[in-house]
């Protein structure tokens, strides 16, 4: 290592780390450099991430600015622009959030819109605010979009169909295709729903509770009623989200908590004191007033940023938060009140998060007697009627966590009777013959809803296709785990922390069937009442 430590300056700065092929490793920035850049070399003992860069170290390019907010800002650009491996990355929370927004049709239609592709050049909001977002969490997206048509019965169909669809007969579509509602009723309701999507709720509320009056005023009591429903369902939804927070400014809450392997940090994105988005990151770096800088590189920057403990640069990084937004940024650490009810939530959120990514599955292991750590678990769950419409769901749960994009469902292909261990062990055939010929990897652990006998049924088709994933079934009833070469039932306490995510797992994968089901049997009510 080739650092004249002595000959550094004292001013602020950047400090660019090298390795021994001239590979930039890590940009930082400095109160004084000297300080700074010789405190990577003393004895005293670093996170692993930080010896790991210490010993990689072989030379070090200063470049020094007037003051230590300049030095911020010249650390955010020169780490846009070259990404050092040992800086927090943040790249997969930046530019991939998707937007809502009206399609350009005689009746618009909300659709989820990408960044890349679908929205136009101007930020979103820009263009007569028909853009909206964007949303950090899709489940949050999906319930502003869900409730934003249900709400105004927004049409929701690719194509206007020559007859009134299902939505229409339950009350959630006004029909413009059959000449229900008025082009200008229509487009009224499109603007009421922007308003909405916006977060002007009380506006809206205003607005709709005179035109209730003038109907009823009128004599119009359909109209007057519509209006009313309206009313309530926004009020409910606003009872919903609300939190005792100001409403005329944004904010962001955050809190961490920091594990032998990574900092896990929650964020809570406010507006108008509704929270419109949630959005977790995991870094390797422990720094948190990095991340701080790192996440409003890519974010927008609010007038207020929750966090839960002082930081020791607080007044710098508001000064460089000044610097770029032209106005006054403040970081605060609540005491009391609503702020610190959300610090408080998302901790437990955090807290149950860290406990599921180690600990909990370890424990799953020993009391099931397990071969590996249950990294990957997938269940199993059949839904029907009667034996009618019968579908199967297939979740997956990696690390503790639900991963969707691996969930699938299944419709019923040589089963058509009430037989749900036939039904069992086709789905089951279906899902692992299927990764076996695709040569994709098998999960640790396969669960099963119900008692012995589904057990029974998915191991006999594991056999023959030769998986030896471990397989156990959940019975509802006692909470009883069945196992294969055990007599009896596993019966975990009530209090474990293993039994309740298996509870989760169960639960998830009900969930996802009984919706299944659902869509299936709407589909068959919406042909007869067609034909």
């Amino acid at each position: 290592m080739s650092i004249d430590l002595q000959n550094l300056s004292l001013l602020p700065g950047v400090y660019l780390f090298k390795d021994k092929n001239k590979k930039l490793l890590y940009i930082g920035k400095a109160k004084s450099l000297k300080k700074r850049v010789s405190s990577y070399f003393t004895k005293t003992k670093h996170n692993n991430k930080t010896d790991e860069l210490a010993r990689r170290i072989a030379s070090v390019e200063v470049i020094t600015t007037k003051s230590e907010v300049e030095a911020l800002l010249l650390e955010a650009s020169l780490i846009k622009k070259n990404q050092p491996p040992f800086n927090i990355d943040l790249k997969e929370g930046s530019g991939r959030y998707a937007y809502l927004k009206f399609t350009d049709e005689k009746f618009p239609r909300i659709v989820t819109a990408r960044a890349s592709k679908d929205l136009p050049e101007k930020k979103a909001g820009e263009k007569k605010g028909k853009i909206f977002g964007p949303y950090t969490s899709g489940q949050t997206r999906r319930e502003a979009q869900y409730l934003a048509n249900t709400t105004f019965k927004l049409r929701v169909c690719n194509k206007l169909p020559k007859q009134a669809c299902l939505l229409y007969h339950i009350n959630l579509c006004s029909a413009p295709c059959i000449k229900k509602i008025s082009d200008e009723e229509y487009n009224n309701n499109v603007k009421k729903a922007e308003e909405f999507l916006k977060g002007d709720i009380n506006e809206l509320v205003k607005k709709l509770k005179s035109e209730m009056l003038k109907y009823s005023n009128e004599l119009k009591y359909e109209q007057a009623k519509i209006r009313r429903d309206q009313i309530t369902a926004i009020e409910r939804i606003e009872e919903k989200q609300n939190i005792d927070l100001p409403k005329g400014y944004d904010q962001d809450v955050m809190n961490y908590i920091a594990t032998d392997k990574e900092m896990i940090v929650y964020v809570f994105n406010i507006s108008k004191g509704l929270v419109y988005g949630k959005k977790e990151f995991r870094v390797k770096n422990n720094d948190f007033s990095e991340f701080l800088r790192r996440y409003y590189d890519t974010h927008d920057i609010p007038e207020e940023i929750i966090i839960p403990d002082k930081i020791a640069d607080k007044n710098l990084l508001e000064d460089y938060f000044f610097k770029i937004t032209g106005k006054k940024v403040s970081l605060t650490v609540p005491q009391k009140g609503g702020k610190k009810d959300l610090l408080e939530l998302l901790r437990q959120n955090l807290e149950i998060n860290a406990k599921v990514g180690n600990a909990v599955l370890y424990e799953l292991q020993n009391n099931l007697n397990l071969p590996q750590l249950p990294k990957v678990i997938e269940m199993f769950d059949i839904s029907h009627t009667g034996g009618t419409e019968i579908v199967a769901s297939m979740v997956q749960f990696t690390n503790g966590q639900s991963n969707k994009s691996n969930y699938r469902k299944f419709k019923m292909k040589t089963v058509k009777d009430n037989d749900d261990f036939a039904s069992m062990r086709e789905v089951v055939f279906r899902r692992y013959s299927g990764l076996l010929k695709d040569k994709k990897p098998l999960p640790d652990l396969i669960i099963v809803d119900g008692g012995r006998g589904q057990l029974s049924s998915a191991l006999s088709v594991l056999r023959d296709l030769g998986v030896t994933t471990p397989l156990i079934a959940l019975a509802k009833k006692e909470e009883e785990i069945y196992t294969v070469g055990r007599r009896f039932p596993v019966r975990l306490k009530k209090t474990s922390e293993s039994l309740k995510l298996i509870q989760r797992v169960r639960d998830e994968a009900h969930r996802f069937a009984i919706t299944f089901h659902r869509q299936r049997r709407s589909k068959k009510l919406l042909k007869k009442l067609q034909n």
